[in-house]
């Protein structure tokens, strides 16, 4: 297929129009002439994902490689070092990023890998019916993200409703009406926001929530009978 063909279906999946201003979602690399040999999905790209690819791969990802715009390809600094070994191999990528998270990432990590009951969406915001207590319901999301350390903000024993966000959703700490609040990513000061306004905060991570992207793309490509492959996507933390 070309990937004017491919770049349609993902469109009709989830509209790139529905990205945030500040996103970058769409073709990073290629052409929409393009003969496309093999789909891959994957989180981000990196070094050793692109050595895995065959030539002439479309690789879909969440992230979008180029998030702002390139004052100079210097092949020595990140992102033109992968865009150069990506073009050298025919490679083509499109991201699928804050579009992605509106009509799927988000619904889908609420209800398959949490399992609480949605009352509402957001924008990118999910709000959930919890009634539990604090302690019982952090255990209950570290126990579906398989986190090994749980950072967070306790400011209430009891958890009525919660809002959960994939990715980095701390800018979003404003607009929460809820006793509790899901992300990635929280910073210090961040915390120290939650805190003055009675927010909790559970920092579920920033991989960790978005690492079934891939899985998700998958089941709808294939229901549209086009085959992916899901690389193993990794995460560039490690904990110890």
């Amino acid at each position: 297929m070309k990937l004017s063909q491919i770049y349609k279906i993902l469109d009709e999946i989830s509209p790139f129009e529905l990205q945030e201003e500040w996103d970058n979602s769409g073709i990073q690399v290629g052409s929409l002439h393009q003969e496309i040999k093999k789909i891959v999905l994957s989180i981000d790209v990196d070094d050793e994902l692109i050595d895995s690819l065959d030539v002439d791969t479309l690789l879909i990802t969440h992230h979008p490689i180029i998030f702002s715009g390139l004052k100079q390809i210097n092949f020595d600094k990140y992102p033109s070092n992968l865009l150069q070994k990506m073009i050298k191999k025919n490679i083509s990528n499109i991201a699928m990023h804050t579009n992605f998270d509106k009509t799927h990432l988000n619904e889908f990590v609420a209800k398959e890998i949490l399992g609480y009951k949605i009352i509402k969406q957001d924008g990118f915001g999910i709000y959930l019916d919890i009634n539990e207590n604090f302690d019982k319901f952090i255990q209950n999301v570290k126990e579906k993200f398989l986190l090994k350390n749980t950072k967070f903000v306790k400011c209430s024993n009891f958890i009525k409703t919660a809002v959960l966000t994939t990715g980095s959703g701390c800018s979003l700490i404003p607009e929460i009406t809820a006793e509790c609040f899901l992300t990635g990513d929280i910073k210090y000061h961040d915390a120290m926001q939650a805190k003055s306004i009675n927010l909790s905060l559970i920092d579920i991570g920033h991989f960790e929530s978005e690492c079934f992207f891939s899985e998700i793309l998958q089941k709808h490509l294939k229901n549209l009978g086009l085959e992916a492959i899901i690389a193993s996507s990794k995460n560039p933390f490690t904990y110890i």
